[in-house]
């Protein structure tokens, strides 16, 4: 039986780590959330392993992980923070964590007040670096232009994996409300990131994009435009957990909504979106396929 992966699972303790985007309208987050709070429900799912990804762009954010990582063997690994725009910085905070179940470096994009902070020949270098530790680089892509730039990225580093969180942000929301323009738009785009073969994506964060009082059926024309582009063997799955829960919803409820969308598929590409993406491209420490 092949081992399912929750590609996208975060903790947080705002008590402890400053988490910028934790504002009044997140209230309802904004308390501690560990591993252990939600293990009950991680194997009533038959989810066997997850992957945390960071939910702030500093290294307290990244200790906290590693300290889950430590303590919950559910944790397969962490996709840590390091400051990209400085590369002999993210060096040494490397070279310390060589011992850690680091699998990849995320950076909270959206959060940067220069939309073009991707393109700096500072983060160019960090980026050489993730490639040659063979580290994934993760990436929000809340805009059209940081979905652009992440297909540029992809081809001015076609040895750098590059993991697309969220599927680059589709405009599920507007799409229920029959606004397609912005919908197109995200298609092409996708379409664009989609052809860099060293680009995988999530299907995490779909939900949230949906709005209150989502159905699968919400999120399927997302993850259909997904399979058609990527294909099961560069898409993983991730709750989102979490942050999820600020629509309100359960992680049943979002693991099984997600989860039904590819319910239509064959075994072998179904384990692929469930699990053995994540497993191939995190290099994750065990052998379920």
């Amino acid at each position: 039986m092949p081992n399912v992966v929750d590609a996208h699972l975060q903790v947080w303790n705002p008590d402890a780590v400053h988490y910028p985007w934790m504002t009044a309208e997140n209230a309802a987050v904004h308390r501690p959330f560990r591993v252990p709070d939600i293990e009950d429900q991680l194997a009533d799912e038959g989810v066997s392993w997850v992957v945390l990804v960071q939910a702030a762009d500093n290294r307290a954010d990244s200790e906290l992980m590693l300290f889950q990582a430590l303590s919950s063997p559910r944790v397969a690994g962490v996709v840590a923070w390091v400051p990209l725009d400085a590369p002999d910085d993210a060096a040494a905070q490397l070279d310390k964590w060589r011992r850690e179940p680091i699998v990849g470096i995320g950076h909270r994009g959206h959060d940067e007040h220069d939309p073009d902070w991707l393109l700096d020949s500072a983060v160019d270098e960090s980026l050489t670096l993730l490639t040659e530790r063979r580290l994934t680089l993760d990436l929000t892509a809340h805009t059209p232009a940081a979905l652009a730039h992440v297909a540029a990225l992809a081809e001015n580093h076609p040895k750098l994996t590059i993991v697309l969180d969220h599927l680059g942000a589709p405009p599920l929301a507007a799409l229920r409300a029959g606004a397609r323009d912005g919908w197109t738009r995200w298609s092409a785009l996708l379409g664009a990131v989609a052809q860099q073969p060293n680009v995988v994506a999530k299907l995490s964060g779909l939900t949230t994009a949906a709005g209150a009082g989502w159905t699968p059926d919400h999120l399927r024309p997302a993850v259909d435009r997904a399979l058609e582009v990527f294909g099961p063997d560069r898409l993983m799955l991730g709750s989102d957990w979490p942050y999820a829960l600020l629509e309100g919803d359960s992680y049943a409820h979002v693991w099984h909504g997600l989860r039904s969308t590819v319910d239509q598929l064959t075994d072998d590409d179904r384990a692929a979106v469930l699990g053995g993406t994540a497993t191939h491209v995190y290099g994750l420490p065990f052998d379920s396929y």
